[in-house]
């Protein structure tokens, strides 16, 4: 799906076109790209790995007079902390290409970041482009956005009951 050498002077791998193609197949943003059940599946999936996965290293950190809801809840809260930041690294890399996507000109390197150039996209290419952009990638965007902002909600109110606990 790339744009011809004589149309697109911009290498293969910094093509926005191509960069979207690669989100897309790549394994850790194609999650955003799942049908809202298989997500949740995902999600629900990693948590519990982390759930398991990080029971001893919060053994091993705080003291082990503690009881064991409170155990859970630091437990919990770091995942959900874990889960922002991928959620935020989703976003970062979503918006990056959504930002190339919709803008009329391409920075682009050739062979080093000393010899930047810009490329000025033709009507037909700003148009698909846009298309990808308002029917692809704002819906994946939409949703990382959900996301963080639900995390963020999560870490506080854990941060709250964990507060009322102690």
């Amino acid at each position: 799906m790339c744009v011809s050498k004589k149309i697109c002077p911009v290498p293969f791998d910094q093509q926005p076109l191509n960069e979207y193609f690669s989100l897309r197949t790549s394994w850790f943003f194609s999650w955003s790209t799942l049908t809202l059940n298989k997500y949740l599946i995902k999600i629900f999936n990693i948590f519990i790995l982390l759930f398991i996965a990080l029971i001893p290293l919060v053994l091993s950190i705080i003291s082990s007079k503690i009881s064991l809801y409170k155990l859970l809840f630091l437990n919990i809260f770091v995942i959900t902390l874990i889960f922002l930041l991928i959620f935020i690294r989703l976003y970062l890399g979503w918006s990056y290409v959504a930002k190339r996507l919709i803008s009329a000109t391409v920075f682009y390197e050739e062979s080093g970041w000393y010899d930047g150039q810009l490329w000025v996209k033709s009507s037909e290419v700003l148009i698909k482009d846009r298309l990808i952009v308002f029917y692809e990638v704002i819906p994946f965007l939409r949703r990382v956005k959900y996301s963080i902002f639900i995390s963020l909600i999560l870490l506080l109110i854990e941060k709250l009951i964990y507060s009322l606990i102690l």
